[in-house]
């Protein structure tokens, strides 16, 4: 299986890539992994919600481009389905199974997705209500594919 996380914004903090580091290498063992980053739009403070609109248009634009037109697309937004880690690892081994092995998980920028990209999107997952840095959201998600892949081989891990 393919996966590919599609992520507004450059990491730069050095706890998250270490632990990006660390996922991606456990998830070697499951998956092809790709993490490809676009860059973030410039935002004033004091954003109109028309200028708010302009930039995840823009955005949205430039995910959408890095997006394979057979890939299954799971969009990461505050508003989507929340699921158990066990779930998650349902959609994956059903993916995997009916032939859909491009699966690529959309990670916004601070603004959100744009409607383009939420209307390409075969899915959306909401990990909480909350609202977490994106930055973060791309360490939690790793975690949760590789539990996903230990769930489904029937690996130890999950507790």
């Amino acid at each position: 299986m393919n996966i590919t996380i599609l992520a507004v914004g450059k990491l730069k903090e050095k706890y998250l890539k270490q632990g990006i580091a660390e996922y991606t290498k456990r998830l070697s063992a499951y998956a092809k992994l790709d993490i490809i980053e676009i860059p973030d739009e410039k935002a004033p403070e004091n954003l109109s919600p028309a200028d708010s609109e302009l930039i995840k248009q823009k955005e949205g634009a430039k995910l959408l481009a890095k997006i394979p037109d057979d890939a299954h697309v799971i969009a990461l937004a505050i508003d989507g389905k929340m699921k158990s880690s066990e779930e998650l690892a349902d959609i994956i081994d059903k993916l995997a199974t009916y032939g859909k092995s491009k699966v690529v998980f959309v990670i916004g920028g601070s603004l959100g997705l744009s409607n383009e990209v939420m209307e390409r999107a075969n899915e959306s997952l909401s990990f909480s209500k909350m609202t977490f840095p994106h930055q973060l959201m791309r360490l939690i998600l790793l975690e949760q594919v590789y539990r996903a892949f230990r769930i489904v081989r029937g690996e130890p891990y999950h507790k």
